[in-house]
């Protein structure tokens, strides 16, 4: 075959791309798994490679490897962070469920790499892989590019989806809205009442995902096959995880118990979990948002979204809610992310569980969408929508609920009444309650102050 080279591995002879830097395994991969076409993500390869340089920069202090292997290998894993490094990583998602073929695609890449530095052979099993198993590496490589992804984007993107919104409820404080429940009217609130609620919602999901940062930053490496630690170093998993603390500025620990973190995904399937709730929080901004945007003649029409395209290809002149409607589907995603690593959890077959590449891809895959979604719902659509007023004070003057102030003094069903006469008639309800009560108008007006009503009525 033309412009291949032979490879070989314990299988035999194989044909690869005669510029690839990988070897037969990964190619062996290639060749089993043309399913989706999809690679695994990059912060999955990165994390991985990351890995790889924290083992040797390991194994050299514990005189595993020399200190030039162990300095090839490393060197040859920053040059590949430094430049498009996924052009060497072919693997489909859906492969062999340890993760096995990314691992030897990323053994036999820097083995290559840090052959070419050294000058001799770097063996991608004997050296790059040293004191490792594919079923230590990879469930360590999900934890730590999971706790990088929540560290770099997804929990300073939150952090700052909340700071937009509190700006914004300072900004709109002086507006009052009809309440809805079921849809329906109910009593006054203030603008800032609600985006406070959504603060204060994001802010309980952000301290939930802290929570389970220092579990997500406890790692499998040291267990190597089966959780025993066999043809690893005693002290590698201590030298491991304090040499990739030092590489990421994220602190990683060994793991209290090594067979749990091989033989399962269960903080896997505990942060996915979350990111569902946070997906649950950023649908019902998406969709309040949606809602108070809505009309804007026909809808309630209580804000004005930031115009940002054209909303119809027949339709001139309509606008959507479109960061809302991306914000939405992005929830409804990694709802279903977490559906695919909640079964992938339950597939910890005795030592190992062997669905690690799809936890790996979904886990992934809902902390960059929910990440990026919250910049773009802060930036776009909470902190440049407009308050439509005269429609808000409309609503309220209209809004026959507000009789629920009066129960105390004429009683639910007086009250009761009153607001089916309101709504009947199409009437202010101050002027029915006028009518069918001893109350004066300056006593109603006091009674049925929608300011007043926001804060209780105290």
């Amino acid at each position: 075959m033309s412009n291949t080279r032979i490879e070989r591995d314990s299988m035999g002879e194989l044909h690869v791309p005669e510029q690839a830097l990988y070897g037969a395994q990964t190619q062996r991969a290639v060749d089993n798994f043309p399913i989706s076409h999809q690679r695994m993500p990059a912060q999955f390869i990165r994390a991985l490679i990351l890995a790889k340089a924290a083992a040797a920069k390991a194994n050299v202090e514990l005189k595993q490897l020399s200190e030039s292997q162990g300095k090839a290998i490393v060197d040859a894993a920053q040059g590949l962070l430094e430049g498009d490094f996924m052009q060497h990583f072919p693997v489909d998602i859906f492969q062999t469920g340890s993760g096995t073929s990314s691992n030897m695609n990323a053994n036999e890449v820097i083995a290559t790499l840090a052959s070419r530095l050294l000058g001799e052979p770097v063996n991608p099993n004997d050296h790059v892989n040293c004191g490792q198993s594919s079923n230590d590496i990879i469930p360590t490589t999900i934890h730590v590019s999971a706790a990088l992804g929540l560290h770099e984007q997804l929990l300073p993107a939150l952090v700052h989806l909340v700071q937009v919104i509190e700006r914004k409820a300072v900004e709109v404080h002086p507006f009052i809205k009809t309440g809805r429940t079921h849809l329906m009217d109910a009593m006054p609130v203030r603008m800032s009442q609600v985006l406070e609620g959504w603060a204060q919602q994001l802010k309980a999901n952000i301290g939930h995902l802290q929570d389970l940062l220092p579990s997500l930053q406890s790692l499998a490496q040291g267990g190597t096959a089966v959780g025993t630690g066999i043809n690893a170093h005693p002290q590698f998993a201590t030298g491991f995880s304090r040499q990739l603390s030092s590489l990421t500025q994220v602190q990683f620990t060994p793991g209290k118990n090594l067979f749990a973190l091989i033989g399962s995904q269960d903080t896997a399937v505990a942060v996915s979990g979350q990111l569902k709730a946070i997906a649950v929080t950023l649908m019902k901004i998406a969709n309040d948002l949606r809602w108070m945007n809505s009309g804007p003649l026909a809808g309630l029409g209580e804000i004005e979204l930031e115009g940002l395209q054209p909303g119809s290809s027949i339709m001139p002149g309509k606008v959507n809610p479109v960061i809302p409607e991306a914000t939405a589907m992005v929830a409804a995603q990694v709802i279903g992310n977490d559906t695919t690593i909640t079964v992938a959890g339950q597939s910890g077959n005795f030592e190992l569980n062997v669905m690690l590449p799809i936890i790996a891809q979904n886990l992934l895959s809902s902390i960059e969408l929910l990440a990026n979604s919250s910049r773009l719902l802060a930036d776009k659509a909470i902190a440049s929508f407009k308050v439509n007023e005269p429609k808000l004070k409309e609503a309220l003057s209209r809004n026959p609920i507000l009789v629920t102030a009066l129960n105390p003094i004429i009683g639910y069903q007086k009250a009761a009444e009153i607001a089916k006469t309101a709504y009947k008639q199409g009437r202010p309800v101050i002027d029915v309650a006028l009518e069918h009560t001893d109350l004066s108008r300056s006593q109603l007006e006091i009674l049925l102050d929608p300011e007043k009503l926001t804060a209780g009525g105290v």
